[in-house]
């Protein structure tokens, strides 16, 4: 007669409450209190940037003092300049796509308010950033990755591949006439329109 598992579920207790179970429902129970603090944050724009802003500061200070690992900080840039050209990119390429049916992209500023959608959401950007910082200042508290290099030529590399990047992304916005922010343009105002609305269908004397 097999028993396995019969007596008051002691086998299925027993593995709940292994070790294993209990790490998988605190990583679970982690992984959806920090979720949840993202989702806070998201309309705090200001405080998002200032605290990435402080992270970046902290990450720099540090390499400042160790004076090393600059292949990490290399490979930093590099991160941070493929995020920015997405976080400035359409979503929709338009060299590679009809956009005869769909929404054109925003061109100039007196133009009507037409929202830019980026291949890169703003907050997807702030969180890549500021994991890409994170995980860098980690990084050197390990001295495997402190390569010796003359940094003076990565930085010029560096400089060379982001003056070449930005300038082809500035050719690909003028050639394709839009704007990769909204700053400055008219914004359709729902609560003065429908309190105009509303005054209209108002009795006059």
């Amino acid at each position: 007669m097999d028993t396995t598992g019969t007596v008051g579920g002691t086998s299925d207790d027993l593995s709940s409450n292994s070790p294993a179970a209990a790490a998988s429902r605190w990583t679970h129970a982690a992984s959806r209190r920090f979720q949840h603090l993202l989702d806070k944050s998201t309309p705090f724009v200001l405080h998002r940037w200032l605290a990435f802003a402080a992270v970046a500061i902290v990450y720099a200070v540090r390499v400042f003092f160790v004076e090393g690992f600059y292949i990490v900080s290399y490979a930093l840039g590099i991160y941070v300049l493929n995020l920015l050209i997405a976080f400035l990119s359409p979503q929709v390429d338009p060299e590679f796509h009809d956009l005869s049916d769909d929404p054109s992209l925003p061109t100039r500023g007196s133009d009507e308010f037409r929202p830019f959608v980026r291949r890169l959401p703003e907050f997807k950007f702030w969180y890549s950033m500021t994991k890409a910082f994170c995980i860098a200042f980690v990084v050197t508290f390990f001295r495997i990755f402190d390569v010796p290099v003359f940094w003076p030529i990565l930085l010029f590399y560096w400089v060379l591949l982001f003056t070449l990047t930005m300038k082809k992304q500035i050719m690909h916005m003028v050639k394709h006439r839009y704007v990769p922010f909204s700053f400055g343009k008219r914004r359709y105002d729902v609560r003065a329109a429908a309190s105009a609305e509303s005054a209209s269908l108002l009795p006059r004397d």
